[in-house]
């Protein structure tokens, strides 16, 4: 049985914002820093969860289906797990879209990175290739934060999340 591991959610994510025609594994794996046959694995994985089906297009993400894992499985699937205080790229409530409708209480949540600008307490991202993964691609990164968001956040974080989430996940489908 093939059960789905934290990158996955990463990968699929990535194939939200690419539209009707799934890059290949190379491209993907090199914009989420992760191999090729990581990435590879992750979307036979998802098809097994019913979170990709196959279409006359190829490859496509189940979107009513993610945003469904998301929003009610993703917290007991794939809790974080909290560090000290470190450097890094500001997740969750602290980074955009959050950031802009809710105060920010130090310290804030970040993916530890040395390239990153922010300091604040340690949160495990889904996969260690993220932070970059995130530095490269706004739209991921965006989608991730609210992501962390539903992880961890509080009631009023984790609505704002949903709602902000599954607009762009319809947006995208």
């Amino acid at each position: 049985m093939k059960t789905l591991k934290p990158q996955d959610v990463v990968v699929l994510l990535k194939l939200v914002g690419t539209g009707r025609r799934r890059p290949p594994y190379a491209q993907l794996a090199n914009d989420l820093f992760m191999s090729a046959s990581e990435v590879h694995a992750s979307i036979q994985r998802a098809k097994v969860s019913r979170l990709i089906q196959t279409s006359e297009f190829g490859d496509q993400v189940n979107v009513k289906a993610l945003e469904e894992f998301l929003i009610h499985g993703l917290k007991y699937a794939f809790p974080p797990e909290k560090g000290s205080m470190t450097r890094g790229v500001p997740t969750g409530s602290a980074a955009a879209p959050l950031s802009n409708e809710i105060v920010q209480e130090d310290p804030i949540a970040v993916w530890p990175c040395e390239e990153g600008t922010k300091r604040g307490y340690a949160f495990s991202p889904l996969h260690k290739s993220v932070p970059k993964a995130a530095m490269k691609d706004r739209k991921l990164y965006e989608l991730l934060a609210l992501v962390d968001a539903l992880r961890d956040g509080r009631a009023r974080e984790r609505e704002l999340a949903q709602r902000e989430l599954s607009r762009r996940l319809r947006v995208a489908d």
